[in-house]
C-alpha cells in the first residue's frame, strides 16, 4: 500500500506553487467514458464529497472544520484571510500536529534516526541488484544520494520519492501551509492549540507493514516522472477546486495505470488506506474534538487533512450522527 500511501499524502498533505512549473496535466480531463462513469458514481455515493469549510452545530455549541494542506501555495492567501477571523475568536484550535509537537517530532528524528533509517542492513542488501540500480537511479533523479537511499526504511523513501523532482528546491523554499498559517494566527491572538493524535501515529501506520511488502510496493510504484508530475498536478487542482471525494477516488481508478497494478489490487489497497490513514484516525479524533467542545463556550476550529472531512465514516458524518448539524461555509 506504500505507493498510493505515498501519492494519497502527497494529495491531501503537499501543495505548492512549484507544481505549476512541472508540466503535468490534470488528468481528469484525460478519463475515458467508463472511468468518467465510475467517477461520477463513486462521488456520488460519498457523504459530503465537496468542501473544504464546514461548521457544525449542535445546540449551542459550534465546531469550524477545515480541510488544509501542509506546505504553503500563494493561492492559499484568499482562505486563510477569511479564515482568521475564525480562529482569533476560537475557544482553542484542532491540528493534526500543533506546532509544539511538531518542534518535538523535529528533535526526536534528529536524536533517533531509527525512527526512519534502516539499522544494521541496508537495501542493497535487500534487494536484487538490478532492482537496487533502478531504485538508486531514481533516487539520484530526487537529489537523494544512492548511499543515503540505502539506509532508508522503505516506506520513508517511497514518500520522498512520490515529489516530482521539479518540486523538491520548490518545496524546501516554501512558507507554511495551511494548518500551520492558522497556527501562527492562534499563536498571535492566544487562542490555544491541540493535537488531534499523537505525532508517532503516522510512523506507525507506515511502519507495520512487512519489510518486503514496502519493498515491492516501493518498487511497483517507481513511475515515470511525467506520470508523478501529472498524479501531483491532478488531486492539487481537485483540492482547489473542493472537489476532495473526486481527488480521492481517481488516484483510485487511476492507479492501475500509474503504477503497474491491477484494478482489483488498487481497489484492495485503497479500501485498507482508507481504513488505515482515515477512517480509524477520523474516529480516534472525535472524543478529542467533543472534549474541547465541553470544554469551551467559544466555538472550535478543527483543521486537518482535507480527505478526513469525505465518506460515510469521515469526520463530517460522525459530527452528524453525533447530532451535530453540517453546513459548507465558503473557503
Amino acid at each position: 500500500m506504500l505507493r498510493p500511501l505515498a501519492i494519497v499524502c502527497s494529495i491531501f498533505a503537499l501543495a505548492t506553487p512549484a507544481f505549476a512549473t512541472c508540466g503535468g496535466q490534470d488528468l481528469r480531463h484525460t478519463l475515458n467514458a467508463q472511468q468518467q462513469q465510475e467517477l461520477e458514481t463513486a462521488v456520488a455515493n460519498t457523504p459530503y464529497a465537496n468542501g473544504n469549510h464546514w461548521t457544525a452545530t449542535k445546540g449551542e455549541k459550534k465546531i469550524v472544520l477545515i480541510g488544509t494542506i501542509h506546505i504553503g501555495d500563494p493561492r492559499l492567501r484568499g482562505p486563510v484571510e477569511r479564515l482568521k477571523p475564525i480562529v482569533q475568536s476560537a475557544g482553542m484550535l484542532l491540528l493534526e500536529a500543533n506546532d509544539e509537537d511538531e518542534a518535538d517530532l523535529k528533535k526526536r528524528l534528529s536524536s533517533d534516526p531509527s525512527m526512519f533509517m534502516l539499522q544494521d542492513q541496508s537495501l542493497i542488501d535487500l534487494m536484487s541488484n538490478e532492482d537496487w540500480q533502478k531504485l538508486a537511479k531514481t533516487a539520484e533523479e530526487h537529489d537523494i544520494p544512492p548511499f543515503m537511499a540505502a539506509k532508508m526504511q522503505p516506506w520513508f523513501l517511497s514518500l520522498s520519492l512520490a515529489v516530482p523532482p521539479c518540486m523538491m528546491s520548490k518545496l524546501k523554499q516554501s512558507a507554511g501551509g495551511l494548518d500551520s498559517q492558522l497556527n501562527d494566527i492562534a499563536n498571535e491572538a492566544q487562542v490555544p492549540t491541540q493535537s488531534l493524535e499523537s505525532t508517532d501515529t503516522l510512523f506507525q501506520i507506515f511502519k507495520q507493514e512487512p519489510m518486503e511488502e514496502q519493498i515491492d510496493f516501493m518498487m511497483a510504484g517507481l513511475m515515470p516522472r511525467q506520470s508523478s508530475e501529472d498524479a501531483l498536478v491532478t488531486t492539487f487542482s481537485a483540492y482547489y477546486s473542493e472537489n476532495i471525494a473526486e481527488g480521492w477516488h481517481i488516484n483510485r481508478i487511476l492507479t492501475p495505470d500509474l503504477v503497474g497494478m491491477s484494478s482489483e489490487e488498487a481497489d484492495v489497497i485503497f479500501a485498507e488506506l482508507n481504513v488505515e490513514l482515515l477512517e480509524n484516525r477520523n474516529k480516534a479524533w472525535i472524543p478529542v474534538i467533543l472534549d474541547a467542545v465541553s470544554e469551551y463556550d467559544a466555538p472550535i476550529v478543527a483543521a486537518f487533512g482535507a480527505a478526513h472531512l469525505m465518506g460515510e465514516n469521515g469526520v463530517l458524518n460522525l459530527l452528524a450522527q453525533q447530532g451535530f448539524t453540517l453546513e459548507r461555509q465558503e473557503f
